[in-house]
């Protein structure tokens, strides 16, 4: 992974920050599933870049500019987020849009592997921590007054339930190649169940322990949520159905997600966590099934749409070839917890 250093020297001194005329050292630090990340110095000051990948899918440049714009949004609010130093709009300077931002000192779950970092390895009860600490991340910012924040616009709430199913359905037309069992079934059910009770707020849309960050060490502290690519003014319950979907209640024995990286042993049930997110955010949860099916629902076709870009040539991550069977399960459990549910 390269970059135009000269380029980037440009902005950065446009921008005045620190250390102009100082030869820049960039450092690849990740590539995840869809954005690359680097870490860039000059001298003693340090920051994050953000940025598509090499080959920019469509409607990449315009997420990147939308990430900037809720990061600042969020400056001086509770909400644990890297705080933004720039952003650019210009997709020529360094081939997609991208942002800065000051870079976090701390642990991603997912760069872990399959075990958790001392102490969280061995002590169970400070383990607990990193899951409470991690619905506490939303609930936070489902108290954040979007309007207040200059966010009108951000999304579209009024309706968000009613555009759920077409929308989805409408962008995995665009890229289906196969069929997803239970994919139907769910979106009937979807439309059928659409939530009593809906207060807007901001959602992260992609809310998971591979989109946090924590500090080092004992207890539990979120130091940033991550990855905002999929951020909207909507439902935050979402983010919540995200996070409980695959959660077991049982968390006595070892066990992981469907995506095979977080180990639950001695985590707080699912039940303690919706109890939690209720008392810390002041939104009923008592219609938690309908956004674990909608995120069920949700992941298995953004997953697909990675997917399908990998089988097609048309991306250079293979990283994405694990989501073929995800996709599938996400389908299958969607349809299973909405022939199950009471609601």
């Amino acid at each position: 992974m390269t970059l135009d250093l000269a380029a980037l020297a440009d902005f950065m001194d446009a921008q005045g920050l620190p250390g102009q005329g100082r030869p820049i050292e960039a450092e690849f630090v990740t590539g995840g599933a869809s954005n690359d990340l680097f870490s860039i110095s000059r001298g003693d000051y340090t920051v994050a870049l953000r940025k598509p990948p090499v080959i920019v899918p469509p409607g990449r440049n315009e997420t990147m500019v939308r990430e900037h714009r809720l990061l600042a949004a969020l400056a001086d609010t509770d909400v644990p987020h890297a705080k933004v130093v720039a952003g650019c709009d210009d997709p020529a300077v360094l081939g997609g849009c991208f942002y800065l931002m000051e870079f976090v000192d701390g642990w991603s779950p997912i760069q872990e592997g399959t075990t958790w970092p001392p102490p969280f390895g061995d002590d169970l009860e400070a383990r607990r921590g990193l899951a409470f600490e991690l619905v506490d991340g939303i609930a936070k910012l489902s108290r954040v007054d979007w309007k207040a924040k200059g966010l009108e616009g951000f999304g579209k709430p009024d309706g968000f339930h009613e555009r759920q199913v077409d929308r989805w359905m409408a962008h995995l037309a665009a890229f289906s190649f196969r069929p997803l069992p239970g994919l139907d079934e769910a979106a009937a059910w979807l439309r059928a169940h659409q939530p009593r009770n809906y207060k807007p707020g901001i959602m992260h849309g992609d809310y998971q322990f591979a989109n946090v960050m924590y500090r080092h060490g004992a207890p539990a502290r979120l130091a940033a949520i991550v990855d905002w690519e999929m951020a909207t003014v909507g439902d935050p319950l979402l983010d919540l159905g995200w996070v409980i979907n695959g959660w077991p209640e049982d968390t006595s024995a070892t066990s992981e997600s469907a995506l095979g990286y977080v180990d639950y042993a001695g985590m707080p049930s699912a039940t303690e966590l919706l109890e939690y997110y209720e008392r810390q955010s002041g939104r009923p949860v008592d219609e938690i099934d309908y956004y674990v099916i909608l995120a069920r629902f949700k992941l298995a076709v953004v997953l697909e749409g990675g997917y399908a870009r990998v089988v097609a040539g048309q991306a250079d991550n293979d990283k994405m070839l694990m989501f073929g069977d995800v996709v599938l399960d996400m389908a299958r459990k969607a349809a299973d917890l909405a022939a199950s549910t009471s609601l």
